[in-house]
């Protein structure tokens, strides 16, 4: 899975910077009892509601990689729908979709 261009220009002017955010993550994600897949989850709901396209697109696609199917990625998305709202929800479906189609 490509990075993208963005984020890679970031590790490459931070280096240092980029090695502690990834060592966080790491430790945020063993901290607990949630499977990998659960987590990818979260991941994806908690980018939803936050309205992070870019978030989204990469949740989405890191669920993907770890066995997460499409149509467990749209009603992880659809779950959104009384929190936040039809509209949002639909951005957040049509951002889902994008990942889903590319990997078609």
């Amino acid at each position: 899975m490509a990075l993208p261009k963005r984020f890679q220009q970031f590790t490459e002017q931070y280096p240092d910077v980029a090695k502690a955010y990834e060592k966080l993550g790491d430790a945020v994600h063993g901290a607990g009892p949630l499977d990998e897949k659960t987590r990818a989850l979260i991941k994806l709901a908690i980018s939803t509601g936050a309205r992070f396209e870019g978030a989204v697109h990469a949740h989405a696609r890191k669920a993907l990689a770890v066995g997460v199917t499409p149509e467990e990625l749209r009603h992880t998305v659809l779950l959104s729908l009384p929190t936040i709202g039809l509209p949002s929800m639909m951005a957040a479906m049509s951002w889902v979709e994008d990942v889903i189609e590319e990997k078609q």
